[in-house]
């Protein structure tokens, strides 16, 4: 790689984990293109992703993927300095399809290659000039350079993360996580029971606004005393959540209104649902950055999209003197300019790149950044 250009990288990033085959481009900090190619609606009627679909999915549309992407920057393959991409967490096959076409481009180019962990990338994206703006402040994560006291609050289909983020290319801790769905999972599964339809987050935010709140009161994971403990002696899931246990109350309440033969309120049981989960969310990721010393919070993850969330961090934060920071919404949800940005820092510091020879890990754990 050319000395010159390690000051500001031309990086590819490639991103195939779940149902969105990514490309982006980026020059140091600067977001040249995010071109994203989604399996979605071939998902609709299983009522979620189906991992060999998304596969053959991701097959298709890589190359087309990929050549709009190097149009909308104006480079070629040959003006790149270095490919990045996804290696895990994610599923299985299509992580694998995303590595192996990072592969091949690299051995055909001569290109370094950096194996990313999916995760930090979510975090590296609010580095890119002018995508981590403060919410309802100033400043923010672009320039490439972090707050001191950085934390990410990662909420998605997939993934339910508080993290501490010390260094973004060799130095993140996980401070607790969902220890069974996903906030995401939750969203799409109350959906299929409400009658909503998939994916179900935008469905249930929607009707949510339609809703009492307050109408039904669902429970809060992990939030008693013999999880949460004290700050001094902390329970075992402090920072944890847990949303199978709000599923299935959720089943029961509409099995109720059923059996009495009443109409079920739809709206209410929605508004209720997603007051439940981003109450605990949002309160245990705030007590989470409060004992540890954490006064920037980054909100990450495709459910970052969801306007309560939104709405109820950015109280939170406000309330606890903690500076959040929301990357506009293109950039929350999985797509390629986010491992762009992260392999982009990786070779501004400096990290030697991962060669060829390692494989996807579809548990690739967030302490990894990369392989």
């Amino acid at each position: 790689m050319n000395r010159s250009h390690t000051i500001q990288p031309l990086v590819l990033g490639i991103e195939s984990s779940c149902d969105e085959t990514g490309v982006g481009i980026v020059r140091g900090t600067t977001l040249l293109t995010n071109t994203v190619s989604s399996s979605m609606d071939e998902h609709v009627r299983f009522g979620g992703v189906i991992p060999e679909i998304a596969s053959r999915a991701h097959l298709d549309a890589f190359v087309p993927t990929l050549q709009e992407a190097l149009h909308e920057a104006g480079v070629t393959l040959d003006d790149i300095d270095a490919i990045a991409v996804t290696s895990g967490p994610g599923l299985a096959g299509a992580l694998m399809v995303g590595v192996c076409a990072a592969k091949a481009l690299s051995v055909a180019t001569g290109k370094p290659l950096y194996a990313i962990n999916h995760l930090v990338a979510h975090v590296g994206v609010g580095l890119l000039d002018g995508a981590g703006g403060a919410a309802g402040g100033t400043g923010g994560l672009s320039g490439g350079r972090l707050p001191e006291n950085l934390g990410a609050l990662l909420v998605s289909g997939g993934h339910t993360e508080i993290l501490r983020i010390r260094s973004i290319t060799d130095d993140v801790e996980m401070l607790g996580s969902t220890i069974d769905d996903a906030a995401g999972e939750a969203y799409d599964k109350v959906a299929r029971l409400l009658g909503l339809g998939y994916p179900g987050g935008p469905a249930i935010d929607k009707l949510a606004k339609q809703g009492n709140a307050k109408a039904i009161r669902f429970p809060r994971g992990l939030s008693q005393p013999k999880y949460m403990g004290t700050a001094e002696e902390p329970g075992p899931h402090r920072y944890d959540w847990s949303f199978s246990g709000l599923k299935t109350a959720v089943a029961r309440c509409v099995e109720q209104f059923e059996a009495r033969g009443e109409d079920v309120p739809v709206a209410d049981i929605a508004a209720a649902f997603q007051e439940a989960v981003v109450d605990v969310i949002t309160s245990k990721a705030v007590l989470a950055c409060r004992e540890n010393g954490i006064t920037d919070l980054l909100l990450g993850g495709g459910v970052a999209a969801n306007s309560r969330l939104r709405e109820l961090t950015g109280q939170r934060c406000a309330a606890a003197g903690i500076t959040l920071h929301v990357p506009p919404l293109s950039l929350c949800t999985d797509n390629g300019a986010m491992v762009a940005a992260l392999g982009s820092q990786l070779i501004m510091a400096g990290i030697a790149p991962s060669g060829v020879t390692f494989a996807p890990d579809s548990s690739l754990p967030v302490t990894t950044v990369s392989v």
